[in-house]
């Protein structure tokens, strides 16, 4: 077949203007596109011309995934992911590199129909049209990923490298003395570097990371990507780059880059990809260098909604209930990154109204919310929780948010707040709501003040959520419906559970996270037992006899409902 030539590619591809307004429709409905930068992308395709979706994908303003799968789905194209390409390209399709890399196309094989071709941009047909007058034969467009397809162009017909391996071949190594600053410094300020930090970041924020873990070790340099719970190893710049892409990250953080023998924390505000991210940046010493932990906090995409989170009509009636009393302490307890900190700003959205006075004190403030006044603890200078809640109930407020319950003192002013008439929300790291109360008794707070004040107990973990359209359906073996006994669940008929199926919209078969959770509301008899010091397994069984559905339960509703996995409640409940 032909090959395309080097100068055939001066005119700008046809595009269909309905196609690229449904797009775009899909993209502002799904809040991935602001109505600021759909406004100012306008202005300058008035200038350029072309695709104004392909326009704001060059321009960043909406992420490479957000765009290819919506693209897909309104066009009705399959979506593909170009790292699961065969080892070496189809051999009749012969084009140009240069215009594979123009274009962002590549063949990725060649069938009876046609040619099979990857597009970053499928509603841009002149590419599409090219390749057709090339092959003399049928083009099949797959939409894929702009990043993927430049990396399998460069795996297949350059030297193999992949964006990260390009920029690394033109960054210089740590030479010279890394204990001074100034080197220091100026190693963090080669273009190469921040390139590369860059692409770390925008990587995270292509897999939907909650977080981004470099690891220094002695031979290597490691990058993680923590996606839905669950850390997952990525490419990693070599390890002679180890002191300056730390360097580069301190210095995007504010941080003290000749500190390098206590842990810090800062703050990174960025625009990636259309997206306000707001990253909290952790680094600790270890025994080869600083490891460094960066939490994405994506501001635009955070839906303070009970129904997302993952509440159903079994709990929520009851928390709603709890929230409204307007006295008493509502706890919620779990692990760290468990959600806690979001059920909470819900709640308080929820509560948000003109004639309530609310003040948090966190630490760190993660989302800031109009209408709440919010305080961030700063325990260097003497502002703990402690502190700061003696001077907030001389706020008048009606509504108090305490990030968490540390210590005795802490939790006996907030029992101060509450018998004083307000409302107090807090969080508590305990396994499960029963073992919130012996977590207080445990601090040293009385018995009768506990019973007074605590109106309910959430307990809460994420579980990954699975992908609806490629989930795949099973009948449940009558091993697993005896082992989980699923018949408490659902009496009559068969019973089906679910298994994730990986795709290109989401590899590993999940996609987000969900709650599963249990709700423990006091009532008298477990006042009682309270009274008299009951153990956490007594106090679970009481809140059982009074309706209350465990996590381990709940998540298993999930299951059968096709939200999540078996696999998954099992891997986060100590009910496993």
């Amino acid at each position: 077949m032909s090959e395309i030539g080097q100068d055939s590619m001066a005119a700008a591809g046809t595009v269909e203007p309905d196609a690229d307004e449904a797009i775009i429709a899909a993209l502002l409905g799904k809040g991935r596109l602001k109505d600021a930068d759909l406004a100012r992308a306008r202005r300058l395709q008035e200038e350029t011309g072309g695709s104004l979706v392909g326009l704001l994908a060059r321009l960043g303003l909406v992420s490479e995934r957000d765009h290819a799968e919506t693209a897909a789905a309104v066009l009705g194209l399959p979506l593909v992911s170009a790292k699961d390409a065969p080892e070496l390209p189809p051999e009749n399709v012969l084009l140009s590199v240069k215009f594979m890399k123009q274009f962002h196309v590549v063949p990725l094989a060649e069938n009876a129909e046609g040619v099979e071709l990857l597009v970053a941009d499928p509603q841009d047909t002149y590419a599409q049209d090219a390749v057709r007058l090339a092959t003399g034969g049928e083009v099949l467009p797959r939409v894929a990923l702009r990043s993927e397809i430049d990396d399998l162009i460069e795996r297949w017909h350059g030297q193999g490298r992949s964006a990260m391996g390009a920029i690394v071949e033109t960054a210089e190594g740590e030479s010279g003395d890394i204990d001074d600053v100034e080197h220091l410094r100026d190693l963090a300020s080669e273009a190469p570097v921040i390139r590369l930090v860059n692409l770390i970041i925008q990587r995270a924020v292509e897999l939907r990371a909650s977080d981004i873990h470099i690891e220094p070790f002695e031979n290597r340099l490691k990058v993680r990507y923590r996606i839905d719970g669950v850390l997952e190893e990525g490419e990693s710049p070599p390890q002679n780059l180890t002191a300056a892409v730390i360097s580069r990250i301190k210095i995007m953080a504010k941080l003290n880059i000749a500190e390098r023998r206590l842990p810090q924390d800062g703050r990174i505000m960025l625009r990636v990809q259309g997206k306000e991210l707001d990253l909290r940046v952790s680094t600790v010493p270890t025994a080869h260098g600083e490891s460094v932990v960066m939490r994405l906090l994506d501001r635009e995409t955070v839906v303070f909604d009970f129904e997302r989170l993952g509440f159903t009509n079994h709990f929520l009636p009851q928390f709603q209930k709890v929230l409204e009393q307007p006295h008493g302490i509502l706890l919620v307890t779990g692990p760290t990154g468990s959600g806690k900190t979001t059920t909470l700003y819900t709640a308080l959205s929820k509560l948000n109204t003109p004639d309530v006075k609310i003040i948090t004190v966190e630490d760190p403030v993660e989302y800031q919310i109009e209408g709440i006044n919010q305080i961030q603890a700063k325990p260097q200078i003497g502002l703990d929780f402690a502190h700061a809640l003696r001077s907030i109930v001389r706020q008048d407020p009606d509504i108090i948010m305490i990030g968490e319950m540390r210590d005795l003192e802490t939790a006996r002013i907030a029992i101060q707040s509450a018998l004083t008439g307000h409302l107090v929300l807090s969080t508590l790291h305990t396994n499960n709501a029963a073992g919130g109360i012996t977590r207080m008794l445990d601090m040293g707070v009385e018995d009768y003040l506990l019973t007074s004040t605590i109106n309910g107990i959430l307990a809460q973990r994420l579980v990954r959520r699975l992908e609806p359209t490629h989930a795949e359906r099973y009948p449940a073996s009558p091993e697993e419906i005896e082992k989980f006994a699923l018949r408490r669940y659902q009496p009559e008929g068969e019973i089906f559970l679910f298994r994730p199926r990986g795709s290109a919209i989401a590899p590993t078969g999940y996609q987000g996270r969900t709650t599963i959770m249990e709700f423990m509301v006091m009532n008298d008899e477990l006042r009682r037992a309270v009274m008299r010091h009951a153990g956490m397994g007594e106090l679970e069984q009481l809140a059982r006899n009074a309706g209350m559905r465990t996590m381990y339960e709940d998540g298993i509703v999930k299951a059968l409902a096709g939200v999540t996995t078996i696999e998954e409640v099992l891997r986060v409940t100590e009910d496993a």
